[in-house]
């Protein structure tokens, strides 16, 4: 679905020249779910906006479809950590907002978002503001605009970190529920090893900046019932760990 090639990008700071990711090749395949992690300031948001079409690549390109992304794709949804909601908009019309931009009739809209709210337990919520609601309530009402535009790819950056491990938990449950059920190919950016080896069915790691694809490894027993529970997460979180700690201590030398 989606090809970066030789990618590297470098951010003007002044007069100076600051590289954010150097070298990248990457294939996202289509309806598989990727995890990216690694140390802070490594690339990670800069890597979800190219994959985005928000970013242009200093040098390389990056495809999709195979053909040139030059621009944001309409498949393509994005989830930031700060939920991204208007405070002067209810719940409903957050939801709606990309519907509208796309100029989808009301009653389609009314249609796709009821389905959307069901799925996503939203519906006693429809008329409050974002500030009358929980961190996890508005991350669902991220999820849902992101949702109601059917995307072939979700990106989220960082979606959960500011949620309290307990709704971050239940929240994960949810991504993979809906990942798995409308079957999209899904690109997770976090800060947290066991939520990369809980969502990602490869996890992807990158060195210090400028990042650089340092692992992948496959993670196939993701999604499997009860994962969490099992052994063999728990030895996957070790060997991620692992890695990251190897990678930190050789860019630090």
């Amino acid at each position: 679905m989606l090809s970066i090639d030789e990618v590297s990008l470098t951010y003007a700071n002044g007069s100076t020249s600051v590289p954010a990711l150097e070298g990248i090749n990457l294939k996202i395949e289509d309806g598989k779910s990727y995890a990216v992690i690694g140390p802070s300031g490594c690339g990670k948001t800069s890597l979800i906006f190219l994959m985005a079409g928000l970013l242009s690549p200093t040098q390389g390109e990056v495809f999709l479809q195979g053909k040139p992304l030059l621009k944001p794709h309409r498949g393509t949804a994005l989830i930031l950590q700060e939920y991204g909601l208007l405070p002067w908009k209810t719940v409903w019309e957050n939801a709606a907002l990309g519907l509208r931009l796309r100029k989808v009739p009301n009653q389609e809209i009314d249609h796709i978002l009821n389905q959307v709210f069901s799925e996503l337990e939203l519906t006693e919520c429809l008329d409050r503001y974002p500030q009358q609601l929980s961190g996890g309530q508005k991350q669902r009402v991220a999820l849902a605009r992101a949702l109601s535009l059917h995307p072939d790819l979700l990106l989220m950056d960082e979606p959960l970190s500011a949620l309290d491990a307990l709704t971050r938990e239940n929240l994960q449950g949810v991504i993979l529920r809906l990942i798995k059920r409308h079957q999209i190919t899904c690109v997770l950016v976090t800060h947290s090893i066991e939520e990369a080896v809980y969502l990602g069915q490869e996890i992807i790691i990158l060195s210090a900046r400028p990042g650089r694809i340092c692992a992948r490894i496959d993670n196939p027993a993701q999604g499997t019932e009860d994962y969490r529970h099992n052994l063999l997460y728990h030895e996957k979180c070790t060997e991620v760990r692992a890695l990251l700690e190897v990678h930190s201590q050789s860019d630090h030398q």
